[in-house]
């Protein structure tokens, strides 16, 4: 998969949606898979099956 570019647009309990920033896909993702400082609004990096924190 190549790299992309996620908004954090909903947190419900363990869980996440992501929306790409190119497309406007939304991704149903498990909290444990994301950085620990993430919250709503947070900008995430994806590349190489890790997530990082935008600045």
């Amino acid at each position: 998969m190549e790299p992309r570019d996620y908004t954090v647009i909903k947190i419900e309990g363990e869980y996440a949606t992501l929306r790409d920033d190119a497309s406007g896909d939304e991704l149903f993702i498990a909290m444990a898979l994301l950085p620990l400082s993430t919250d709503v609004g947070t900008r995430l990096h994806y590349e190489m099956l890790e997530y990082t924190v935008i600045k």
